[in-house]
């Protein structure tokens, strides 16, 4: 996909380039897949049973982890191509104006978002099945298409570089595509997993400042006790001159 913004000449094509977090995830993405290609490791058995997410291994084994790892693995070439051509076209944009701890915050809050709805609804929904795996990073991906449409609604891009489309519209219709295939049992419970990504994204992006930092509130608390201790220490001192001062001297 391209993408040419409407406030610039409309027959130019601008490329987003590698901000550092975007240029990062790509670099290991592909070289987990690499790897795994290269090793064999094609299937989500063996060493990847334990990085893919399987509801049953985070309820019963406490494999906490997998809300992150699953991300970085991918079923096939199309799979991965897709998720990080996106990653680059509007993930890009978005580091370049929010910073990059910033966008990688966002970029693991839908994606570990994602997977969290994925190991409820495996075991809510009647056709989920907690032993299945899911992989792939189309939660987070999902959420950052979300925010771009929401800063960029009348950006134009290039659906399938060929049919030019509004983003607002773009998204609106994957994201139908997403909410009808989601209801289908024969796809499984994961398909759930880009509904969740628009979710978390949209919680996101309505947090106050455009935030959401779970350690604000102890980094808050902790700032706090500080000043309390500085203050009772200031008390103390005041105190003490005042026993030492000499009465006849005002």
């Amino acid at each position: 996909m391209s993408y040419r913004s409407r406030t610039r000449a409309p027959s130019m094509f601008r490329a987003p380039g590698f901000p550092k977090g975007v240029k990062w995830l790509l670099i290991s993405n592909a070289a987990i897949f690499v790897l795994g290609f290269f090793a064999g490791l094609t299937k989500i058995d063996g060493p990847l049973s334990y990085l893919a997410l399987t509801p049953a291994a985070v309820v019963r084994y406490l494999m906490v982890w997998q809300l992150a790892t699953y991300m970085f693995l991918h079923g096939g070439f199309g799979h991965i191509i897709w998720n990080m051509l996106a990653l680059w076209m509007f993930g890009a944009d978005l580091e370049r104006i929010w910073g990059t701890r910033k966008f990688m915050r966002f970029y693991f809050f839908c994606g570990i978002g994602a997977g969290i709805c994925v190991v409820l609804l495996n075991y809510l929904l009647p056709w989920g099945n907690p032993a299945s795996s899911t992989i792939g990073s189309s939660g987070a991906i999902f959420g950052i298409l979300l925010a771009y449409a929401m800063i960029y609604p009348d950006r134009t891009i290039l659906w399938g570089f060929l049919i030019p489309i509004q983003v607002k519209y773009f998204v609106l219709i994957i994201g139908t595509i997403a909410f009808l295939t989601s209801f289908q049992a024969s796809n499984g419970v994961s398909s759930f997993a880009h509904l969740g990504g628009l979710l978390f994204g949209y919680i996101f992006l309505k947090t106050p400042r455009w935030d959401f930092n779970v350690a604000a509130p102890l980094a808050r608390q902790y700032h706090d006790w500080k000043l309390r201790r500085a203050r009772k220490k200031f008390q103390v001192y005041l105190r003490k001159q005042g026993t030492d001062r000499d009465p006849t001297i005002h």
